[in-house]
């Protein structure tokens, strides 16, 4: 598989300068047994995910469900060490996109009404998981809840469903963005045409970030822009793409598609002509202060389409009744 897809004269060269983008290279594309050790790694961190949606609720601090994706990871699943730093975000803390470091570690009291986004991977032999979970702290959507997350999934289902190998994977962001933004649309956040909404760059105000990345011995893999394929593209809406490769069969990466309303992007956004004629700024006013929501799952590309290593709760329906189950049970330390 791997040399399908690779020309074959670097190895050829004797010039050290390759060594490096030798081992780029072959990172790419994953083996049999990276495929084996990466599918076990995804899915003892989906099983941390669940439990700790499961465990969640106003008075915790983010933390202490931190605590538990760790705790759960490595004595149930036998990682040491998780990917990065777990990003537990509730309320607004959701909209910072790396939040979890120290200088913002996970400290916040979970409030009823919240919703919380958690980001956390376990790595199993070195090899990377990488999670995103958005779900009420509370075990119900509200309605505007709703309205964000089934955009977001909308965005993720239509990727699903298009991925396979020879598309571009700036193709498939550009689908995230536009099913997203039309989402939006018909709930009344946004008017006007969407395609001139992401030629405006306001693509990148409620998703500044791409639709994903290689995934493998690092989090964030590296090969996503090598001589011989696409390069980074400087233009508004795809600039902020980790890779703009096209998919072959064996590749691992992330989708992730996610609305954020972040002030400052907002703010610039209500300010500038081009974008600001599609915002309803009194519907948008509602959302200050919201959040964000983020959906994540791990892929892999395959001879025909896509396989989802993730195996968590995604529907409304699903995150709620997984939720549900067992919470009036759930004792926690604060509770003694």
């Amino acid at each position: 598989m791997f040399y399908k897809n690779v020309d074959l004269s670097v190895f050829c060269t004797g010039n050290k300068s390759y060594e490096k983008k030798i081992a780029w290279i072959t990172r790419v594309i994953k083996s049999a047994k990276e495929i084996d050790v990466l599918r076990y790694v995804v899915k003892i961190s989906s099983e941390a995910h669940k439990a700790v949606m499961r465990m969640v609720r106003p008075g915790l601090a983010e933390f202490q469900a931190e605590a538990a994706f760790l705790n759960y990871v490595y004595s149930i699943g036998g990682c040491r060490h998780v990917s990065y730093t777990c990003i537990c975000g509730s309320g607004h803390n959701a909209s910072i996109l790396h939040y979890g470091h120290a200088g913002a570690p996970n400290s916040k009291i979970i409030q009823d009404g919240d919703m919380c986004l958690f980001d956390m991977g376990g790595n199993y032999c070195g090899y990377a998981a990488d999670i995103t979970c958005s779900f009420p702290a509370n075990g119900k959507f509200t309605n505007d809840q709703k309205f964000i997350y089934n955009a977001v999934l909308s965005a993720r289902d239509a990727v699903m469903k298009a991925v396979k190998p020879g598309v571009s994977w700036t193709d498939m962001h550009l689908l995230a963005n536009e099913t997203m933004l039309s989402s939006l649309k018909e709930g009344g956040l946004l008017i006007g045409d969407v395609k001139e909404m992401i030629e405006s760059g306001l693509n990148e105000v409620f998703q500044p970030h791409g639709l994903g990345h290689l995934m493998g011995l690092d989090v964030h893999d590296v090969g996503g822009y090598l001589p011989g394929h696409p390069e980074r593209s400087t233009s508004a809406g795809i600039r902020k793409l980790r890779t703009a490769r096209t998919l072959h069969t064996g590749m691992v990466l992330t989708i992730e598609p996610g609305c954020y309303f972040i002030d400052c992007l907002l703010d610039a956004a209500l300010t500038d002509p081009k974008q600001s004629k599609f915002i309803v700024r009194e519907q948008l006013e509602r959302f200050r202060g919201w959040g964000g929501i983020r959906i994540e799952d791990d892929v892999l590309i395959t001879e025909t389409g896509v396989e989802n290593l993730t195996q968590v709760p995604r529907t409304i329906e699903e995150v709620e009744n997984w939720m549900a189950v067992g919470r009036s049970d759930l004792k926690l330390p604060q509770d003694k």
